[in-house]
């Protein structure tokens, strides 16, 4: 039990260490990840269409 208290305290103790980002960072890296993931769905749709049609025409299936 006293390993875990122990481990708790050091913890907290390490938190506050930590410099956290301010409203404006965590706004403006959550817009890059949005507009990175918006971007990359419709790539990963793109490629999907294009392979369809690729092994459509290969296999003579439409």
């Amino acid at each position: 039990m006293g390993k875990a208290i122990q481990f708790f305290k050091d913890a907290y103790f390490e938190l506050t260490k930590v410099t956290w980002l301010g409203k404006k960072e965590v706004v403006a890296t959550t817009v890059v990840v949005i507009v990175f993931v918006i971007i990359m769905a419709l790539f990963v749709g793109f490629v999907d269409q294009v392979l369809s049609i690729i092994l459509r025409v290969i296999f003579k299936l439409g």
